[in-house]
């Protein structure tokens, strides 16, 4: 193989930055598409937390299909790259499945309300339906956006890479909720669904259309088309690894099964309060939608200065593993004092513990995607992606079925005692699954698991080639 095509050219800091716009874009479509309608389910429309949860855990429950997309990009290209036109493809299908789940759920409302409830067990099949596509079109998108990453960047250049697309995805996440504050600022106290739908409806439509052109914006020209230039190889590109060998290759290594559990908590440890934090804000804290969305922008705020230190401070200093270390202890903290603001029921508390939330969760974050991306071997980047992208999106599915069943759980078990424990039950246990994750952490060996990974890849590569 000539030097040309085993070359793998880094990215400037301006196209890194460029590259980042679509995670940004991801962020702004989560917190409009989850965030506000995980809102609007539980307080306006009235729907139960394990419906809530469970209809957006669909989102997750379909991550297996990480892998097939991460194998697929691997192996077939399209006009001769490996990596965009399966961005786009998934893009434009997330786009517009989230412009219909705005009437969707305003359909079930009225079915529930009917008399009979005629249309209600089909309405919950065509929203978990929905979500699950979504969740289809976003690993179809994602999975190779986050192999194009590893593809563009050297080892020692991804914490920087990293910072800068993660922190655009938590500026995508400010902006999205101060987008919501601004644009539905005028629904504060109503509570009329023709009004509400009216207005959420557009909102999605144009939020949509934006998210995808900032995905064109972002990956247009990044990836070679030529097939000798594709950066995806240290060594020789893996395409000709099927699926089966892909498995045997991820199962090589008891430290695959260790991260892979790691990444289950941490991201658990994240996202366990993700269904329920507008509602408790609400709920416990009495604030209005503009009020409570505006929670997301105090988490991002924090997040994105926690990612700017980690990449730029805490990691080069602590090391990955340290820094990874510092996050979950902070997020532990982090948890325990979201729990204890809720006795205090004072907004501003919970306005400043989000903000060290999100710095804890930035810290994290940078620290567990460097160690993740590290934990990837370049010959086989789409397979190796696909399994952490598993690991992550299924938790994020027990996140949110979990969430909403405990919140359902404390209510069940607390009816006379408020609105305030049924959240501190789910936030309690998100702490003790923090704390997990800190002890499962200390079981990573990175070395181990190249030694293991690097030898059953060479056996995989003999089984195939003959």
């Amino acid at each position: 193989m000539t030097p040309a095509a085993t070359a793998r050219p880094g990215l400037s800091f301006v196209t890194t930055v460029r590259l980042g716009l679509f995670q940004g874009s991801l962020g702004f479509l989560a917190v409009v598409f989850a965030g506000l309608l995980n809102r609007v389910m539980l307080s306006e429309l009235g729907f139960p937390g394990l419906l809530v949860g469970g209809a957006l855990a669909f989102e997750q429950f379909v991550a297996p299909s990480r892998i097939l997309f991460g194998q697929i990009s691997d192996r077939h290209a399209i006009a001769g790259r490996h990596r965009t036109p399966y961005i786009w493809v998934g893009s434009a299908c997330f786009c517009s499945l989230a412009v219909l789940v705005v009437p969707l759920i305003f359909r079930l409302a009225e079915a529930r309300d009917s008399p009979g409830g005629e249309g209600v067990i089909l309405g919950i099949v065509l929203l978990c339906g929905l979500f699950a596509f979504y969740g289809l079109a976003v690993s179809m998108s994602t999975t190779p956006y986050l192999a194009l990453v590893i593809d563009r960047t050297e080892e020692q250049e991804r914490p920087r890479a990293v910072s800068i697309i993660w922190c655009m995805l938590t500026i995508g996440i400010v902006i999205g909720a101060i987008a919501i504050s601004l644009s539905l600022r005028g629904l504060d106290g109503i509570t009329d669904r023709a009004t509400l739908e009216a207005v959420l409806g557009p909102f999605m439509v144009r939020s949509a259309g934006v998210v995808f052109l900032l995905t064109l914006v972002a990956t247009w020209g990044i990836e070679p088309a030529s097939v000798g230039e594709s950066l995806s190889v240290a060594v020789d590109r893996d395409d000709a690894i099927t699926p089966a060998r892909a498995w045997r290759l991820i199962r090589s290594s008891a430290q695959v099964a260790i991260f892979f559990t790691f990444l289950i908590l941490f991201t658990l440890a994240l996202f366990l309060q993700d269904p329920i934090l507008e509602s408790y804000g609400a709920d416990v804290f009495g604030m209005p939608i503009a009020a409570t969305a505006s929670l997301n922008a105090l988490w991002g705020s924090g997040t994105l200065v926690g990612l700017l230190l980690a990449g730029l401070w805490i990691v080069p200093v602590l090391g990955k593993f340290g820094a990874a270390r510092l996050g979950c202890r902070l997020i532990l903290i982090s948890l325990l004092l979201l729990l204890l603001a809720g006795f205090t029921a004072r907004v501003a508390v919970l306005q400043g513990l989000m903000i060290l939330f999100g710095l804890a969760s930035g810290i994290g974050t940078n620290s567990a995607l460097c160690l993740m991306l590290d934990l990837t071997l370049p010959e086989a980047a789409g397979t190796f992606v696909g399994v952490w992208g598993l690991a992550q999106a299924f938790s994020r599915a027990i996140a949110k079925l979990l969430g909403g069943g405990l919140l359902d759980l404390g209510r069940a078990l607390f009816p006379a005692q408020g609105a305030f424990p049924p959240f501190a039950l789910v936030l309690g246990i998100e702490a003790l699954v923090a704390l997990a994750a800190l002890l499962m952490l200390s079981r990573v060996n990175l070395h181990r698991f190249r030694e293991d990974t690097s030898r059953s890849l060479t056996q995989v590569l003999a089984m195939e080639l003959g």
